[in-house]
C-alpha cells in the first residue's frame, strides 16, 4: 500500500491531504471550525491556485467508481469549499452572524 493519499500530479499538496481529506461534510466543517485562520488560509493558498485542474482530473473517471487517490481529491476539492467561505467571506473560521452554527448531516451525499 502507498504511503500517499493524491494523485501523483497533485504531489505537492500531500501534507494538507492528511489533514483535509475527510470523508464527510461534518468532518471537514468541524475541521473548519478547529483551525487557525493561518492553517485554512495556507491550505487555501497553496490549493486554490490548482482547484479547476483539480476538477479536470476527477471528472476524468466516473463518480460512481472512482480511484482511492482520485476519491482523496475530491475529498480535498470539498474541503476546499469548506475552508473557502472562512478564507473569503468571513475571514475567521466561524460564520459570523450566525448565533451558534451547527453543521448536522443525518445522511451524507456520495462520493
Amino acid at each position: 500500500m502507498s504511503d500517499t493519499l493524491l494523485p501523483s500530479a497533485f504531489a505537492e499538496l500531500e501534507h494538507f491531504a492528511r489533514v483535509w481529506c475527510l470523508a464527510t461534510e461534518s468532518e471537514r466543517w468541524e475541521r473548519r471550525m478547529n483551525s487557525s485562520m493561518e492553517e485554512l488560509t495556507e491550505f487555501y493558498a497553496a490549493f486554490f491556485p490548482r482547484l479547476e485542474e483539480a476538477i479536470a482530473y476527477c471528472d476524468k473517471f466516473p463518480l460512481d467508481d472512482l480511484p482511492e487517490e482520485v476519491l482523496h481529491l475530491l475529498q480535498l476539492i470539498y474541503s476546499l469549499s469548506m475552508v473557502a467561505m472562512a478564507v473569503e467571506i468571513f475571514l475567521q473560521p466561524r460564520p459570523v452572524d450566525s448565533a451558534d452554527a451547527e453543521l448536522t448531516r443525518t445522511k451524507e451525499p456520495w462520493p
